[in-house]
């Protein structure tokens, strides 16, 4: 499924474990590593004369060479073939042009977690990659002091995959299983009943029942797929506000990969981010696999 792993990279504190998982990723498929820095035009300061922006393109340049040289040996170590660019651009551009151009099957990207409100529409780089991109989108959350959790010996050995029942969430179980398949991972199969949007103290049994039931039809589905599959799986129903409950589940098993859709039921079909999956792509500290 993964022939050519998309490492895209600003040089910042905790790259060294969005690397560890591109490698890792790429090591159980055979697949190749390209590596990407973007110089951000955009980030050119008001008002530079022409000496300080030379100055300030050849330190950008400098960082990005550094940055891909590290994940081209990093790949080199596992025997991977490995190559690496530096473009110009706006960031999030350049990297959907660089995987178009290149045939990537999946980007792995850092992201920072977000701390007060959520917003609808998000912002960092990866955010917007993970909402436009046409491929899977591996994103490992970067705390502040720049470390974050890495692969275990033996990659991915328990995978979370929610679902609401949307095709979406259909297209992101059977890549997610795809790499359950690899790691034999056992897998857990979740659905959400929304307290945000219904009143479950005050719904009648009726409609409680009925809820249960499409969660209890979605996971059912999705462990149908993984018994094909030979893989040990489990479901479950739960109810409460989605992505809290989500990461709150994710860490009662020990899971090593969330798996999920980008866009759910209530979101339809544009280039806009679920508001659920937007949240525990922020939140979560273990990587997040979204599927468009």
């Amino acid at each position: 499924m993964f022939r050519t792993v998309l490492v895209p990279t600003d040089g910042s504190a905790g790259a060294e474990a969005t690397i560890a998982h591109a490698t890792e990723l790429a090591g159980a498929y055979g697949a190749a590593v390209h590596a990407l820095f973007v110089v951000d035009t955009g980030a050119e300061p008001i008002g530079f004369a022409d000496d300080d922006r030379e100055d300030f393109y050849d330190s950008s340049e400098r960082r990005g060479r550094e940055a891909t040289i590290r994940i081209t040996n990093r790949a080199e170590e596992r025997d991977l073939q490995a190559a690496r660019e530096i473009r110009e651009g706006v960031p999030y551009r350049e990297i959907l042009a660089y995987a178009d151009d290149h045939d990537v099957d999946v980007i792995v990207m850092g992201t920072h977690g977000r701390t007060g409100a959520d917003r609808v529409r998000l912002g960092s780089t990866t955010e917007r990659v993970i909402t436009r991109a046409d491929v899977p989108v591996l994103s490992v959350r970067l705390m502040e002091t720049g470390e974050a959790p890495e692969p275990g010996d033996g990659g991915y050995d328990r995978l979370v995959i929610p679902t609401d029942g949307s095709d979406a969430a259909e297209r992101a179980a059977e890549t997610a299983l795809d790499v359950a398949e690899k790691y034999d991972a056992d897998v857990h199969a979740v659905y959400v009943v929304d307290s945000t949007t219904y009143d479950l103290e005050d719904a009648p049994r009726s409609i409680v029942g009925l809820l249960k039931e499409g969660g209890n039809n979605a996971t059912e589905a999705i462990a149908d797929m993984a018994r094909e599959r030979g893989l040990d799986v489990g479901t479950d129903v739960l109810r409460g506000v989605p992505a809290a409950e989500l990461l709150e589940y994710a860490s009662g098993v020990d899971a090593d990969l969330v798996a999920m859709g980008t866009r759910g039921r209530a979101v339809g079909s544009g280039r806009l981010l679920g508001s659920t999956t937007a949240r525990v792509v922020r939140r979560s500290p273990i990587p997040v696999l979204t599927v468009s």
